[in-house]
């Protein structure tokens, strides 16, 4: 049965998701900050270019000024913004939210709590997202992962909301293979662990993911960066799960676990020009979510009172970057390392 579907935040991922959920014939509006975005997408459809094909889809779509002309509430939000504009973009849509409706944060971080306390956790679901994609011309995206290479876990948190997870894994299928999983919380830390494995690490050299990784020494300092965060989820009570279609006995039988997670990743999802959402962020001299990937990571392993060297220096060095003290650069690995060694050192 169609359902009316709001997606907030429709840059490259929120809409690869909204064209994919409307092209599965629901009743899409998307909803974004970006003026000529919204017009390219009402002039000419949205258009997505994926590595095998390019899809154009007619969409509805409205500026963040135009929610107050909204008269029909909906079934299901997702909000896709960046990470820190979670809580203001839920309160945005909440009036429009259905009674028994469900709002999702398809986002990086752990926000599914932030947007909970806006619209009740009775009508929150966690979500956990691995899509890869970029939006530098208004209108067209360019999906890196599509549909095959896109992977989604949703889950409840609250018991109000158990047993409608698959209203929304239904509507993410459409878009990448989809996951219902019993500790939501949990898996969006591992999401997190693999985060600070590898965006704001390999955006402070500037590079693609892949080529980021290929530089000598950088591989084991993003495993490191990984580590800490396993481990700081751990101490304050994150059990380990499986995540990117992996299987409870990869994450059981796994004595390298951040690698593991760190080549399926690469292997499955990454393409080789992939630039991670950090340094694209950067590219349009926009704030990242750096606070809340490595720096979210350091800042609760300083309140458990415990060390996150590595993930203190990513987190500094990049606040460099976003000051323009600093510029990306593979320079800057060697400024990492011995950041994360004086941080050890206390």
């Amino acid at each position: 049965m169609p359902r009316k579907i709001a997606i907030v935040g429709s840059g490259a991922n929120g809409t690869s998701i909204g064209v994919d959920v409307a092209r599965a014939g629901h009743d899409v509006t998307l909803i974004d900050q970006w003026p000529a975005h919204v017009e390219a997408m009402r002039k000419n459809g949205a258009t997505i270019a994926m590595p095998e094909e390019t899809v154009v889809q007619p969409v509805n779509a409205l500026h963040l000024c135009e929610v107050c002309t909204l008269k029909e509430p909906f079934d299901v939000v997702l909000v896709v913004t960046k990470a820190y504009d979670a809580r203001w973009s839920s309160q945005l849509i909440e009036p429009w939210l259905k009674e028994d409706g469900l709002l999702v944060a398809v986002q990086n971080g752990m926000t599914a709590g932030t947007v909970a306390e806006v619209v009740g956790p009775e009508r929150t679901l966690g979500c956990v997202i691995e899509i890869s994609s970029g939006l530098f011309t208004p209108g067209i995206v360019e999906r890196h992962s599509p549909p095959a290479r896109s992977w989604f876990a949703v889950g409840s948190f609250h018991p109000a909301t158990k047993g409608r997870e698959g209203e929304v894994a239904a509507l993410l299928s459409c878009a990448g293979a989809c996951e219902i999983v019993d500790d939501i919380l949990a898996a969006k830390w591992m999401k997190l662990v693999s985060n600070c494995t590898t965006l704001a690490t390999t955006a402070c050299l500037g590079k693609s993911i892949v080529d980021a990784e290929s530089v000598p020494g950088m591989r084991a300092f993003m495993l490191r960066a990984g580590q800490e965060a396993l481990d700081v989820g751990a101490a304050v009570g994150h059990e380990r799960r499986p995540i990117l279609g992996m299987s409870e006995r990869d994450v059981r039988d796994s004595n390298r676990l951040v690698e593991t997670m760190l080549d399926r990743l690469m292997e499955g999802f990454i393409l080789p020009d992939t630039r991670g959402v950090v340094l694209q962020d950067w590219e349009k001299g926009r704030k990242s979510e750096l606070d809340n990937l490595n720096g979210h990571v350091a800042r609760t392993a300083r309140e458990a009172g415990i060390a996150a060297p590595a993930c203190e220096a990513v987190s500094e060095i990049a606040r460099r970057i976003e000051r323009g003290e600093l510029e990306p650069g593979v320079e800057n690995l060697a400024l990492l390392n011995d950041l994360a060694q004086s941080y050890a050192r206390g």
